[in-house]
Formats: C-alpha cells, structure tokens, sequence
C-alpha cells in the first residue's frame, strides 16, 4: 500500500494506491484514490474497474476518453495508455485478469475467435457491469467469502462483459525493423543496450528508430523497456523471489530504482505488490 499527502484545489487529501490480495486464480485487484497523474504505460492483462469518485481523462489505443463516477473504465493487455484526474481527485477499484482467463471464458461461452478478443470501449456506461465489477471486486478480496459465490461472481461478470461489450482486435503488422527492435526488449529486457546499438541491429538510423519505434507502439524504446522490466518484476515478485534479486537481475541500478520505475508504472511500490502475496 502507497499513501502520501498531496494538495489538489487547495484540499490536502489521502494518496492511497492498495494492491489487494486476491483469492481467485487469474486475478488481480487494485483500489485507489488519487489525485495524481500517470504516464503512459502497459499492462500485460486485462483491466476492468470502476471509477467510483470523481472523474479522469486518459489516452488509450481506442482513442482519448473522459470517465465520471460509476462508469467502467477497461483496458486491453499492451494497450499503451494514461490517466489524470478531471476537476478533482479520483478513486476507483480495478480488476486485472490474465488473458487466458478471458480467451476461455469466451471460448466457453462459444464465441469464435476467442484468441483475439477484446473489450470493445475503454468507457462504458452500464449500472448492471458496474455492479457486477464491484460484487466480483469485493468477494474475490475477501479473504471469509464462500469461494463458489466468488466464482460464479466472475463468470458473471465476464459473461455480462462478453456478451455485450466485446469485439476482436485486428493488429496491424508492425514494420519488420521494429518488430525485431520490440523483440529484442520483450526477449532481454535487463539488457543495458543504447539506441545506436540497437538501431544497427536492426538496420535503421538512431532517429528512424525513435520515431519509429514511438509511433508503432505508443512509446519510445526506453520507457518501453522500462515497463518491460516491470512486467518482468511483477511476475517473479508472483514467483516470490526477493526484491534485491529481482532488481539486479533485471538491470536496475538498485532496489531504489526499481521502487521509482514501479511507482510510476504501476502506481505502487514492488514492496506493494510482494505483501499482496503474501
């Protein structure tokens, strides 16, 4: 759990990002309340929340949305996007779910190409998800909930989301170039490697990688590889190796490091997300 003390309009409020022990398999949970912005960033599963307080702007690979409380707000896995708040602090809860989750609840319910689905909107307005993403959100949190109400919560709530909110992503091909530049950070993310060298590795100029790079993806090489480095970290942090190890194996200079690409990837400290595993 984060929490600091910052000014927003004048009215000092609590920062409190809590990564939250979760008791279904295949899923994360995340509540918060901040009046902070975040940069742009990835994550490797899908996200599903509700903004429950206040309202925010952010980009995402669907293009630029504004959500108000009680709206659902989701995300795509790789989906590069942001978030800051509008008029005011925000809070919202969240759920993440790891894409193999998703795709077998869509080849269950008979969907067809269930390997490429998605949710269709990064904002939808609809009170009956909304409540079924708060229901699953507090009973898969709830270390004394009875574990059959938990799952069928979540099927639910992914059938309901499936059904009337889903679509499937058609990826354009990236440029062969970039591909390899992106598969040489996904493949080796700890790698101290330079823009040249990288940019002669794959045949292009420093500046027609950067540009490159940053237009087919969202993000530049370096921020790329450090929400790499992240995602990375979060799943040997899931493995429980030790902090310490996690950080020099993955090419931060220290611990210190690795708890600021984390804060600003994530919101939260590697610490954080440790104790939810706990």
């Amino acid at each position: 759990m984060c929490r600091a003390q910052s000014w927003y309009s004048g009215l000092m409020i609590q920062e409190r990002i809590i990564i939250q022990r979760c008791f279904l398999p295949g899923l994360g949970a995340t509540r918060a309340a901040s009046a902070l912005a975040f940069g742009r960033h990835t994550h490797d599963q899908f996200g599903i929340g509700v903004l429950n307080q206040g309202a925010q702007r952010s980009a995402s690979g669907r293009g630029p949305v504004e959500a108000i409380a009680g709206e659902v707000i989701t995300v795509n896995p790789g989906e590069v996007h942001d978030g800051a708040p509008l008029g005011g602090p925000r809070a919202w809860r969240m759920l993440y779910l790891d894409p193999t989750l998703v795709t077998r609840a869509a080849t269950e319910a008979g969907m067809p190409g269930s390997e490429s689905i998605a949710f269709a909107q990064p904002v939808i307005r609809d009170a009956a998800l909304a409540a079924l993403v708060l229901r699953t959100h507090a009973l898969a949190t709830d270390p004394a909930a009875d574990g059959l109400a938990r799952e069928t919560a979540l099927v639910e709530l992914l059938d309901t989301v499936l059904r009337r909110h889903a679509s499937h992503r058609s990826r354009a091909a990236l440029p062969a170039a970039i591909a390899r530049a992106r598969r040489r950070i996904d493949d080796d993310p700890a790698a101290d490697t330079t823009l040249a060298d990288l940019a002669a590795e794959v045949g292009l100029s420093r500046f027609q990688l950067l540009h490159g790079f940053r237009r087919e993806t969202g993000l530049p090489p370096h921020a790329y590889r450090i929400v790499q480095r992240v995602l990375r970290a979060r799943g040997m942090i899931r493995a429980r190796v030790p902090l310490a190890e996690i950080a020099a194996a993955l090419g931060f200079a220290d611990q210190s490091h690795m708890n600021r690409a984390f804060l600003r990837v994530t919101g939260a400290t590697p610490g954080a997300w440790a104790a939810a595993r706990a």
